[in-house]
């Protein structure tokens, strides 16, 4: 069912087409839909002016504003109840500085992944984040959920890779914080404080990452396992033999892992050939891929849960990294009992799973309960990511949040008091 947001009036319209100098407002459509609900006015500026004019507009006259970049993570987060400005910023896109002797770059934030890194590369460096959907998905979006892929295990998420940001605050002004080089920086890191806030804090006009360069070869490891049991042991022992995986990929069922180094030729295949033969030492078996072949099955690897058109729910499920092997156990058992169909992927040496179920409502509702009730306090957390509205109203999006919930409600007032930036769908609800 599609909801209609009431729009503003014509006058209302023209007066703040009037303000940004330029006809980039208009009323919502269809297509611009959130989880069923058309905005009532949808905004794609091309300069930061007119994004901090648009804030301060909706801020003025009382209206919300969600903020979407390339749409591809615009329905995570509660179903919202109405949304009186969609703020696209798929327009505000450019790699604005490279400085490749220090190793930054700044980026604005409706910029694609993959249109950054081609930018990046005529120097053979890269901004080391392989989250899904890289010709879609925006640093922005990439930024305000810090989402991230395989290669966090080596390089980290967006958290660990931001060192500055501009930003416009609710009411319009624009703030910036960091810098333009890695060092280090007294006081508090606002950027990393906004990244992943769900754009309830602000709206990333720009992001300074650092950079890696790119490594001259990679080999990667595709081990078979009898079952998730001997992921635990194998990871535990493999990272004893200091090998240096960039990525550390667990998938069930059936049971399997990808281990990727990237590095010079010789010690890629060195530490490649090492991981093979520890794999078939405990149990396993190991072939080593490069080329097409390693394509293909990172390919492969990231559809699982992530692919395109799939239906269903996806969870991000994070747990401690020694507890990996007994939660996808969790996993199984918990969607064998509510007769549904599942994948898991994710990264078996960080403890954070990604979960596809199939099946219907009620169900997965059930099933994202018994693995919430299962978690202790501060062992673990069950997320949804991706789901439909019904299940959404059923279990709640963020579930249990814990003693933090208070600091961050704080923070949200400090920053947005008026409640103006996507209200509802941030952390806990704010």
């Amino acid at each position: 069912m599609t909801t209609m947001t009431n729009g503003p009036s014509d006058v209302a319209l023209a007066d703040l087409n009037a303000r940004l100098g330029a006809r980039v407002a208009r009323s919502g459509v269809g297509t611009d839909a959130v989880d069923g609900v058309v905005p009532g006015l949808v905004v794609e500026p091309e300069t930061p002016a007119n994004v901090s004019r648009t804030l301060a507009w909706a801020t003025e006259s009382g209206r919300t504003v969600m903020v979407r970049g390339g749409g591809t993570k615009i329905d995570w987060g509660p179903t919202p109840t109405s949304i009186d400005v969609l703020l696209s910023m798929r327009r505000m896109s450019g790699v604005e500085a490279h400085r490749h002797g220090d190793l930054t770059a700044t980026v604005r934030a409706g910029t694609t992944l993959s249109a950054v890194n081609a930018a990046l590369a005529e120097h053979r460096q890269w901004l080391a984040l392989d989250p899904p959907d890289p010709d879609t998905a925006t640093i922005g979006g990439i930024v305000a959920t810090n989402d991230s892929g395989p290669r966090r295990h080596w390089h980290g998420a967006p958290r660990d890779l931001i060192i500055g940001m501009t930003l416009a605050r609710a009411d319009g002004v624009m703030a910036h914080s960091g810098g333009i080089v890695v060092k280090n920086v007294a006081g508090y890191d606002l950027a990393r404080l906004l990244t992943g806030s769900f754009g309830s804090l602000g709206v990333v006009v720009n992001a300074t990452f650092k950079l890696v360069p790119r490594a001259d070869a990679s080999r990667t490891v595709a081990v078979t396992l009898t079952g998730p049991e001997q992921c635990g042991p194998y990871v535990s022992a493999l990272l004893a033999q200091a090998s240096m995986p960039t990525a550390l990929e667990l998938a069930a069922p059936p049971a399997g892992m990808l281990v990727r180094f990237e590095s010079v030729e010789t010690v890629a295949e060195q530490q490649a050939s090492q991981a093979a033969t520890l794999a078939e030492q405990q149990g396993g078996r190991a072939v080593v891929l490069t080329g097409d072949d390693e394509i293909q099955a990172w390919h492969a690897h990231d559809k699982r849960v992530f692919g395109t058109g799939q239906d269903g729910t996806i969870l991000k499920i994070v747990t401690v990294p020694t507890e990996v092997s007994s939660t996808v156990a969790r996993i199984g058992e918990a969607a064998q009992t509510n007769h549904l169909d599942y994948a898991v992927t994710g990264r078996a040496g960080l403890g954070v799973l990604n979960v596809l179920v199939q099946g219907d409502a009620e169900s997965r509702a059930s099933f994202v309960t018994v693995l919430r009730d299962r978690f202790l306090p501060g062992e673990g957390s069950v997320v949804i990511r991706r789901a439909d509205a019904e299940l959404k109203s059923l279990v709640g999006v963020w579930g249990p949040i814990g003693d933090g919930l208070p600091i961050m409600r704080e923070v949200k007032r400090r920053f947005d008091p008026t409640g103006t930036l996507n209200p509802g769908r941030g952390p806990g609800g704010l």
